[in-house]
């Protein structure tokens, strides 16, 4: 199996400088650009064909939520995942770079293991929101002013996808939800594709989303300990 191909991208090289030892040293791993600013980001994606970009959102010359969108909409770079690591220090920065197309969000003070699994994670396909992230993220879109009241209608999923609906929402990946539940990846990315079908939602965040506006989860909820049935 072909490595991952990281590009970092930071403006701190120290911070950025670590991170693509974290990861060039991680099995399966290799970084192949290092970037200051979300123009150089894009530019190297691009020339090393990389499968993931770890991006900071606070850039000069460009940002990452800037270079996240020009991503997201290059067909050429249609393969191209974007993980942001963020400390969390604006709302709008947040909420704008998940617009822009994100594939996942980890605060930087995530354990370098919990790094490089959510790197497998996004690089697999899944967004991916840590749990920190999905709080912050979810908390902040219910109380906005401009938050729409709709109550996402949860009637049509079963009973098994409201289970996994409630995982997801407290951040835990496909293969985790499936270790715990005791059936394959495969059947819980297939739950997962009908609950989206059902929802009409475009990807993992917006389950999050519609699982607290439904009622499901609620705002201050802690990831679960997922069960295991036989």
């Amino acid at each position: 199996m072909d490595a991952i191909r990281v590009v970092v991208a930071d403006d701190q090289v120290l911070v950025r400088g670590a991170l693509a030892v974290l990861v060039d040293t991680a099995e399966g791993m290799t970084v192949v650009g290092e970037a200051s600013n979300g123009r150089e980001a894009v530019e190297l994606a691009r020339a090393n064909r990389a499968d993931v970009v770890l991006m900071d959102l606070r850039m000069p010359e460009m940002d990452g939520i800037e270079a996240t969108r020009l991503i997201a909409a290059d067909e050429d770079l249609a393969g191209v995942r974007v993980l942001v690591l963020t400390t969390f220090e604006t709302t709008e920065n947040v909420l704008e770079a998940l617009r822009a197309g994100a594939n996942g969000f980890l605060a930087k003070d995530t354990r370098p293991a919990e790094l490089l699994v959510a790197i497998r994670a996004v690089a697999q396909g899944e967004a991916l929101l840590s749990s920190s992230a999905t709080a912050f993220v979810i908390n902040q879109l219910l109380s906005r002013p401009d938050h729409a009241a709709h109550q996402s209608d949860l009637a049509a999923l079963t009973d098994r996808e409201r289970e996994v609906l409630g995982l997801v929402a407290g951040g835990l990946s496909n293969q985790e939800i499936a270790e715990g539940l005791v059936v394959s990846p495969l059947t819980v990315k297939t739950h997962v594709s009908r609950i989206l079908a059902k929802l009409g939602a475009r990807d993992r965040p917006q389950l999050v989303v519609a699982a607290y506006e439904s009622g499901l989860v609620r705002p201050g909820w802690t990831r679960p300990n997922t069960p295991r049935t036989p």
